[in-house]
């Protein structure tokens, strides 16, 4: 109530304060304020989460699907199974992919569709759902790839020229 006998709409239907109304000289129109000019712009940034996040993970998604990491790097599904050979790796991220990059799709969706919504709560609920299927599809395929690089069998070691540990040269008979 307090805020209704605060604020009127003028004939253009912008929202302005009485007080800017008052001040506003007889020839001169008083000045619209619109009353929640912050309001959008959080409700933006809310709906850019989930969208940045989708685009961050489907195109991590993609490069594991085609086989485009390394394990050098700090990204793609990396768990003891995966990080045991380059072969590992490369299967464990390839089979993530394709739920990696649903995900990306998910949070992009998710974030358009709160861009979209016209109130407060819509676009939060969008964003929330958004966020929490990219996270599930996320996990999903990190374990799918676990599980994929868990099958690849695991590598022989790699025995020196001479035969022996590779260490100090002693032959087949070992150290001692």
């Amino acid at each position: 109530m307090l805020m209704r006998s605060m604020v009127a709409a003028s004939p253009d239907g912008v929202a302005w304060t009485r007080r800017a109304a008052a001040r506003a000289t007889p020839g001169q129109a008083a000045r619209p304020r619109r009353a929640s000019a912050a309001y959008p712009r959080m409700m933006v940034v809310v709906a850019l989460i989930p969208l940045i996040g989708g685009l961050l993970v489907g195109v991590g998604g993609f490069l594991g699907w085609q086989g485009k990491l390394s394990r050098d790097r700090g990204t793609g599904v990396r768990t003891d199974a995966t990080l045991r050979s380059d072969e590992a790796f490369a299967v464990g991220n390839k089979v993530a992919g394709i739920p990696t990059m649903a995900a990306g799709v998910v949070g992009i969706a998710s974030g358009l569709a709160a861009l979209a919504m016209p109130g407060a709560l819509g676009t939060t609920l969008a964003a929330v759902f958004g966020v929490v299927g990219l996270l599930g599809l996320l996990a999903a395929g990190g374990v799918l790839g676990n599980r994929a690089a868990a099958a690849v069998p695991e590598p022989a070691p790699a025995e020196d020229a001479a035969g022996g540990c590779g260490g100090c040269a002693c032959g087949a008979g070992g150290c001692g």
